[in-house]
């Protein structure tokens, strides 16, 4: 999310105490109706707002290589309330978060939708190893595993014994692990932040939460150089993004500026990062997505008509890039393919045998297998 926005943050749960009253049953009967209502006027403000030009702003030639110059940017669903949090499933659909009508959606190609689970405020989303989705619960300041019936589980809620501020972006480690952002850009309304500082976490399969930094002062979105190498995280308040070296035992190391995305005061911040497979960044900010080469420089910006907040590589070979972007999702072809790194297999640097790890039907025959995460 970007702090520029302000979200609804009123949570939908029923209880667990034995028989649910027939009023609670009767509302529960009108949420379909009264979601179709909101997103019908969410629509309506979504056409009144005007929207900036789709652009190709190149700031050198290798640009190109990544996206053809006639490249066309294509909406592939509007009405929502404010989205992001954008994963593909292998089955061939998008989950995204909508943080204003407090669901995650399932979004097909052809612009179908699909509710999941009624959610207070869901923020980003990734996969496991086993493609089991895991959300940044903004209200519940958790992070939890979300079935495919729409049920949940929290795997983690706190460190030390004090609860997060309020989750914001997830991703899968090159060591199975769990990393994500702790900022207070969702702290609940009313709530008390226990945790003096905005943290990075790694979260492992036992349950551990382990603090790797805590120098950003918002600390928004993350991911991970495809060598498994390179930690980023972008700090929304300071309008940068920080690279650490990635030492095992899940350890960062060496924090620097990689870049910053300076811009006026509603043209947006860093917050969502995608990689593609050469180790390029794609990164919110001002106008759009800025795309940077692993050096650090910028190549060009992709202007997009609502501001994205998120990215996901998809479709069946990853060259397209899906963007949640305020009340829409649109996506762009590009030249390259996505790193996945829910899809991607690891192995030892200097030898060809692979980790053991589980391989899902989904994933066992796809062309990302050929990605290898490079593990010391």
């Amino acid at each position: 999310m970007t702090i520029e926005r302000t979200s609804l943050r009123s949570c939908l749960s029923v209880g667990n105490e034995g028989r649910v009253s027939e009023k609670v049953a009767r509302a529960k009967l009108l949420l379909p109706a009264l979601s179709l209502a909101v997103l019908a006027m969410a629509g309506v403000a979504a056409q009144e707002k005007p929207l900036r030009r789709f652009e190709l702003r190149a700031e050198c030639p290798t640009f190109w290589k990544l996206i053809a110059r006639r490249e066309k940017l294509q909406r592939v669903a509007t009405g929502f309330g404010f989205t992001e949090g954008p994963v593909w499933d292998p089955r061939g659909f998008l989950y995204i978060s909508d943080e204003t009508l407090n669901q995650i959606f399932r979004i097909y190609p052809d612009g179908h939708r699909e509710g999941l689970i009624h959610l207070g405020d869901p923020d980003g989303n990734t996969f496991d190893r086993d493609l089991n989705l895991l959300d940044c619960a903004s209200v519940l300041r958790a992070i939890i595993r979300v079935t495919s019936k729409g049920q949940y589980h929290v795997l983690a809620d706190r460190y030390e014994g004090k609860k997060f501020n309020s989750p914001n972006d997830v991703v899968l480690g090159p060591d199975d692990a769990v990393y994500f952002t702790d900022p207070t850009l969702d702290l609940p309304k009313g709530e008390k932040q226990e945790l003096p500082f905005q943290g990075v976490y790694r979260l492992d399969a036992r349950g551990e939460v382990r603090l790797l930094t805590r120098d950003l002062a918002q600390p928004n979105g993350l991911a991970f150089s495809p060598d498994g190498r390179r930690l980023y995280v972008d700090d929304s308040e300071h309008r940068d993004i920080r690279v650490y070296d990635f030492l095992p035992p899940g350890t960062p190391a060496n924090g620097r500026q990689f870049g910053r995305e300076p811009g006026g005061p509603n043209d947006g911040v860093p917050d969502g990062i995608r990689v593609d497979r050469s180790g390029n960044l794609y990164v919110t900010g001002p106008l759009g997505i800025w795309v940077w080469d692993p050096a650090g420089h910028h190549l060009g910006t992709i202007v997009v008509p609502e501001q994205p907040a998120n990215m996901a590589w998809g479709d069946p070979d990853y060259h397209t890039l899906y963007f949640t972007a305020s009340t829409s999702v649109y996506r762009l072809r590009t030249r390259i393919q996505g790193f996945i790194p829910y899809l991607s297999r690891r192995r030892r640097v200097g030898s060809t045998k692979l980790g053991n790890h589980h391989h899902s039907a989904a994933s066992s025959s796809h062309p990302q297998r050929a990605f290898e995460w490079q593990v010391v």
